[in-house]
């Protein structure tokens, strides 16, 4: 993590002081801000590697905020607050954020969960050569492409990293556990819910219906299959 910029939102001043001691131990450059406007400012200054934001602050919440800096640049955004309900959760991955850590926290769980979410963030790198092409999805992983009805689509790296697996392994059933440990590494063993928020992104962006999809489909008790 050495070099890294990681900016820490959180109006709990002993909160953000245990994030940065945390990260400044592992040779990173920490940046602290105490609400979202605040946040805002510090990330387009210092355009960091990584964001660590609170949701519950007062006058602009780590919500808005979150969406805002996601609109200025991809950013891997681990959000760490007190919400541990489950729509919580999945509000804040539908939100963009590549985790949700909930308070009390380990400082060297999240110093795991932050190197795993830099390197998710990292440019991904395809295993293999394979171009599907149908007339209606194409994916390239060479090109790095995926493109619906010859229109390119826009994916996050996470979606991008996900739908590559799912497509190196076509016909083949893969298990909740497998694409978590392929996708998000194995400290996300017990968050299911991650993949099935992300698979529904998926399908929102891909499939001509995304209540009866073609490609993506549901291995009920299993988890999900790529179908060409």
């Amino acid at each position: 993590m050495r070099g890294k910029k990681i900016l820490v939102v959180d109006d709990d001043i002993h909160i953000s002081g245990l994030v940065k001691a945390t990260f400044t131990a592992e040779g990173a450059e920490v940046f602290l801000a105490a609400d979202g406007a605040e946040g805002l400012r510090q990330f387009y200054t210092h355009r960091p590697d990584l964001v660590i934001i609170d949701l519950m602050m007062p006058e602009l919440d780590g919500w808005e905020a979150s969406q805002r800096m996601l609109d200025m640049a991809e950013v891997p955004i681990i959000m760490l607050t007190s919400l541990q309900d489950d729509d919580s959760v999945v509000r804040g991955l539908e939100h963009g954020a590549i985790d949700y850590v909930t308070k009390p926290f380990s400082p060297r769980v999240l110093a795991a969960r932050a190197r795993t979410a830099l390197r998710q963030a990292a440019p991904a790198k395809p295993t293999n050569t394979g171009i599907h092409r149908d007339g209606y999805l194409t994916i390239d992983l060479h090109g790095s492409r995926v493109l619906v009805e010859e229109t390119p689509v826009k994916l996050t790296k996470t979606e991008y990293k996900l739908l590559s697996y799912l497509f190196q392994n076509a016909g083949r059933p893969l298990s909740f556990q497998q694409i978590l440990e392929h996708v998000w590494g194995w400290e996300y063993q017990d968050s299911i819910e991650y993949v099935h928020v992300y698979v529904s992104r998926l399908r929102q962006k891909l499939e001509k219906d995304p209540k009866n999809p073609r490609y993506l489909l549901t291995e009920y008790g299993i988890g999900y299959r790529f179908e060409k």
